[in-house]
């Protein structure tokens, strides 16, 4: 496993992209959300490839975007901390969610292309969470995601930490010192 390249996870709308953009901010490189890039995309362009149409496309689609972040990431040969808002295995639990099939060369990918051993995971926050254009999902389903990209990450031989609901400063704070001995 690689020593400088940190997921962010969790379910939808519990502070992950705006903890990526106070990282960003921070001064670390951060690489940004390939699903909602995604969707944005096809919405602009009346594309299929949505969660809401066709879940196979976009999931495929999904899979792709992360595996191309994660490539241009690792061809930098960057030896400070990178921080992904999600990674591979959040598209590998999506299409296990949906029940979409997943061929073994995507598992094969998954396990090939590997983060730092310590996954960040933001927990379900109610008071925070709402919907919009681009997330459609019910709270139910928001806890549903957290659970699952949990296991997901666990089955696949990750340390997954969860980080604590507080603002957005100390939540950067507490992954900062999290990678201390990185």
């Amino acid at each position: 496993m690689h020593t400088n390249l940190f997921v962010i996870t969790g379910g939808p709308g519990v502070g992950k992209t705006t903890l990526i953009n106070e990282l960003k901010d921070a001064g670390f490189l951060v690489v940004e959300e390939d699903a909602r890039k995604i969707i944005q995309q096809q919405m602009l362009k009346d594309g299929d490839a949505l969660p809401w149409k066709n879940k196979t496309l976009y999931a495929k689609l999904m899979l792709e975007a992360s595996v191309s972040s994660y490539q241009a990431i690792k061809e930098m040969q960057r030896s400070k901390p990178v921080f992904f808002d999600r990674g591979i295995l959040d598209a590998i639990c999506y299409m296990n969610m949906e029940k979409i099939p997943i061929p073994p060369a995507m598992k094969a990918m998954a396990l090939a292309h590997s983060y730092t051993s310590k996954v960040f995971i933001l927990p379900p926050w109610e008071e925070i969470y709402k919907t919009d254009k681009e997330r459609k999902q019910t709270w139910e389903e928001a806890v549903f995601t957290f659970k699952r990209m949990k296991e997901t990450y666990l089955s696949y031989g990750y340390e997954v930490i969860e980080v604590p609901k507080a603002t957005v400063g100390l939540r950067r704070a507490f992954i900062e010192k999290e990678i201390e001995t990185f």
